[in-house]
C-alpha cells in the first residue's frame, strides 16, 4: 500500500492488477517449466483511490448533506495490437464515467479532469497527460454517464524482455536438476528484467490533495 500511495503522490504533484492467466502474464506449463505469454503491450488499469471524484456545494464541509456530484469510472477496456510494425506501441483505454448529481433542478453540464499515465515497474511514471469528459444532465435527470478515452504509445525495446532473460525463463527443467525447484521468476536478475520491461497505462480521476484524502478516509 505504501508503493501504492506514493505513486498517486506523483500522479497528483504533475492498482496492483491481478487475475486470470492472460497475455502478458508468466505462467507455469506442467511439467516444462515457465512459459512466456508475455506481450509489451500495457495493462490498463485505475489506481487505488482515483476511481472516484466527489464535490461539494460549498468548500470545507466534506459531508453527505453537502455533496453536489459524485462520479465513478467504470468498464475501462484496451485496444492495443502488439503486432504493429515500428519502434512505439500504441495503445488505447476507453471507459465510461457514471454520475449522479443531488439537485436535479434545471439541464446542467459538468466537466471532471482525469488522467492518464504511463508507468513502469510499477512505481515509475514515463509520461503523463491530463484530459476531460463531460456530463450532461437534463432536467430532473439525478444520473447519465459518458464515455471518455484515452491514449499511450509505449517503446517496444522497452517493454520486450532481452532474450537472455527470457530463454532463463522458458528453459525445461527436469526433476532432479539444480535449479529444478528454483522459480526463475525469484532470481534477481530476471525479476528486475520483467519490472524494468513491465508497462502500465493507468487512467483515474485527476483529484486535488483534498478530494483523494476524502477517497482515502472513505
Amino acid at each position: 500500500m505504501i508503493a501504492r500511495y506514493r505513486l498517486l503522490t506523483i500522479l497528483m504533484m504533475g492498482a496492483a492488477l491481478a487475475g486470470c492467466k492472460r497475455g502478458g502474464d508468466l505462467v507455469l506449463s506442467d511439467g516444462v517449466g515457465i512459459t512466456a505469454i508475455r506481450t509489451p503491450c500495457p495493462a490498463v488499469g485505475v489506481p487505488d483511490y482515483t476511481g472516484d471524484i466527489t464535490t461539494f456545494r460549498s468548500a470545507g464541509a466534506q459531508t453527505a448533506n453537502n455533496i453536489d456530484v459524485s462520479a465513478a469510472i467504470t468498464d475501462v477496456r484496451s485496444t492495443c495490437d502488439e503486432a504493429t510494425a515500428g519502434e512505439k506501441i500504441y495503445s488505447n483505454a476507453t471507459f465510461q464515467v457514471v454520475a449522479s448529481r443531488t439537485d436535479t433542478r434545471g439541464a446542467r453540464q459538468v466537466t471532471l479532469p482525469f488522467f492518464s499515465v504511463v508507468t513502469r515497474g510499477g512505481n515509475s511514471v514515463v509520461s503523463k497527460r491530463v484530459g476531460e469528459v463531460t456530463l450532461n444532465f437534463a432536467d430532473g435527470q439525478a444520473r447519465t454517464q459518458a464515455t471518455a478515452q484515452a491514449g499511450a504509445f509505449v517503446d517496444r525495446a522497452a517493454a520486450t524482455l532481452p532474450a537472455e532473460i527470457r530463454k532463463e525463463i522458458v528453459k525445461p527443467r527436469k526433476a532432479g536438476d539444480p535449479d529444478a525447484a528454483v522459480d526463475p521468476l525469484s532470481t534477481p536478475s530476471v525479476k528486475a528484467a520483467v519490472e524494468r520491461a513491465t508497462f502500465e497505462l493507468l487512467v483515474g480521476f485527476q483529484l486535488t490533495p483534498e478530494q483523494l484524502a476524502y477517497n482515502v478516509r472513505r
